[in-house]
């Protein structure tokens, strides 16, 4: 990506594609303007560049606008383009250098949101001069340029792909800039102690009011602190971020497609009195205050009477294999059989909750008998009712939060490279610290130094190579 000409204006679809009101073609370079000049009719005639900056404009875009001129001149009202090239009916945005989002003049044209439209004008822009955008070519543009740091490029990925208002908020406070205001203010206490131990290297002789070694070594211990504070949020940034992944398995019948429509308060799951009526694993994401879960509804396991529900057990028990938690679900209205005991067998070393389902009905077994066969969490539950399911959301945000239910302070790392970067850079300033201690000459200690000075560096994109920034921006869509 990073060998493309970044001079180059480019364009592409920055909506999906689909039926919708709107979709909009996006310019960004030095061209946009001319390139909206070639294609865009006013009703008084006047061209984009001659518009002021952040303001919109109703017209047409027209496929060969050289020809209406020449049969018309200037067309100055509907009636005379209504019979030629016209593409689209468009209102037309135009955002000039460097107040946008590249920090390069912008046009955003606003279509229909229909797929032939859009594609059209973008044909048109293509054909004009503009070179089709890379994934994330803009957004990579606002990095070079200097509009944003990387933590916030990052950010912008982060936002389009939330799951729920939390992981929106976080992503939006990175947007804002928080998290490399705190990176930065590392890389500042660090170059200050850098700066200290070359002074002493280099006028040694020189009466000069630096700090001892001693004073040093506790600012080196303040900044690792300060690294361990973020390092020990990550999980839990992560978790808001991504969520993890919860199957429901138990026998067949037990309840496991009602629960997941329960939780995701639709009918998302076929469900009937018959056994076997989820023949394969169902996935949906759901928001459990805050923190994005992604349910699997497993088809029951029991003993195949076909290769159908053969192949479906299969599935059901890879799910299994891979989920972060299980929900085990048992009937309540049902004794303890075999089949239970099997597919416990199958998730005993699994993290789980065991529910028990249907407790609007009369229970077979005692919560001690429960205890004597099966190990785990035990919550009742009416997937009829709904009766006891605050309560299962609340144990399933524990399990994720281990216990930590209130809202989080300061700033939560969420981004794997980020944490990456602070690993290394807490391993050299682990070498400063014992080189410190062991009283090595300043030489020694500005070597790492540089280390943690280069990770955190790398943090805010000041310092990274070109394959890795282009495995960082390849993740945008397109138009991004």
């Amino acid at each position: 990506m990073l060998k493309l000409n970044l001079e180059d204006t480019i364009a592409a679809i920055s909506t999906p594609l689909g039926k919708s009101g709107i979709g909009i073609v996006r310019m960004s370079g030095k061209d946009a303007l001319k390139i909206a000049d070639k294609i865009f009719l006013s009703q008084d005639g006047t061209k984009p560049s001659e518009y002021p900056s952040f303001s919109i404009h109703y017209g047409h875009i027209v496929e060969d606008k050289k020809s209406l001129h020449k049969k018309f001149g200037i067309p100055t009202s509907r009636e005379k383009i209504k019979n030629q090239k016209i593409i689209d009916e468009v209102l037309l945005t135009v955002m000039r250098a460097p107040r946008t989002y590249t920090k390069e003049d912008v046009v955003e044209i606003n279509c229909h949101g229909g797929i032939v439209p859009l594609r059209k004008v973008l044909e048109l822009v293509l054909e004009e001069g503009a070179r089709l955008a890379q994934p994330g070519e803009f957004t990579l543009r606002a990095f070079l340029n200097g509009r944003i740091d990387l933590p916030q490029a990052e950010a912008v990925l982060d936002i389009v792909e939330a799951k729920t208002e939390k992981s929106l908020a976080l992503a939006c406070q990175q947007l804002r800039g928080e998290l490399s205001h705190k990176f930065r203010k590392l890389k500042e206490r660090i170059l200050n102690i850098y700066a200290e131990l070359e002074a002493s290297i280099d006028f040694p002789e020189e009466d000069l009011d630096l700090h001892s070694q001693d004073f040093l070594l506790k600012e080196i211990e303040k900044v690792e602190r300060e690294i361990d504070n973020l390092l020990e949020g990550f999980n839990k940034g992560l978790i808001f971020k991504e969520g993890i992944s919860v199957a429901i398995c138990g026998k067949p019948n037990v309840g496991k497609s009602s629960l997941m429509n329960l939780l995701l308060k639709r009918n998302r799951c076929l469900v009937s009195p018959f056994p076997g009526t989820t023949r394969d694993a169902i996935e949906e994401w759901v928001n459990i205050e805050g923190i994005p879960l992604r349910l699997i509804d497993t088809a029951g396991i029991t003993e195949a009477r076909n290769i159908l529900e053969e192949e479906a057990i299969k599935r059901s028990q890879e799910y299994l294999k891979v989920a972060e938690l299980v929900l085990f679900m048992l009937d309540g209205n049902q004794k303890i059989s075999r089949e239970d005991k099997d597919v416990f067998q199958i998730i005993k070393d699994k993290p789980k909750i065991i529910v028990i389902n249907k407790i609007d009905l009369p229970t077979k077994f005692t919560s001690s008998e429960i205890k004597k066969i099966f190990s785990g969490k035990i919550l009742k539950i009416s997937c009829l009712t709904g009766e006891g399911l605050e309560r299962l959301c609340q144990e399933m945000k524990q399990f994720v939060l281990k216990g930590e239910i209130g809202e989080s302070e300061g700033y939560l790392v969420t981004n794997l490279r980020h944490k990456e970067a602070l690993l290394r850079a807490k391993d050299f300033l682990e070498r400063v610290k014992r080189g410190m201690q062991s009283k090595f000459p300043p030489e020694l200690l500005t070597t790492d130094l540089k280390g943690v000075l280069e990770n955190l560096k790398s943090l805010l994109g000041e310092s990274l190579s070109e394959d890795v920034l282009e495995k960082i921006f390849s993740q945008f869509c397109i138009g991004k």
